[in-house]
């Protein structure tokens, strides 16, 4: 696996533990649709919300903010696929699109959690 893709991984993880220290359940991990896929599925604190959460990981934010890259192609692409995942598991509570950013590395790490980060457009 190339460094960025084991980076991201990396980065996936933090995600994942910052979302369980929140109270936060988590339902899947990098669910495929295709090409497409959710990095994290989860349930929120209260148990009434699923959060799709897209994760950007970066080394630094020298040129751009992580959350930036989420553009409206990549929110086009986790309307579908989270589309077919609410159908698949019958999810019947509100959903909502969430990024999380993991910038830095070893012990100088910032997580930031952007809840509603966007609203993706109806088809």
């Amino acid at each position: 696996m190339a460094t960025h893709n084991e980076y991201g991984k990396w980065g996936e993880e933090q995600a994942v533990l910052f979302l369980q220290r929140k109270g936060y359940t988590i339902c899947h991990r990098d669910w495929k649709y295709g090409h497409r896929d959710l990095d994290i599925t989860a349930l929120t604190e209260d148990g009434d919300t699923l959060a799709i959460v897209e994760v950007k990981t970066r080394r630094n934010t020298d040129f751009a903010q992580p959350e930036e890259s989420v553009d409206w192609r990549k929110i086009r692409s986790l309307a579908i696929a989270a589309d077919a995942y609410v159908r698949r598991y019958q999810v019947h509570t509100p959903v909502r699109f969430d990024i999380i950013t993991v910038v830095g590395q070893g012990d100088d790490v910032r997580i930031d959690h952007i809840e509603e980060a966007f609203v993706p457009p109806l088809r």
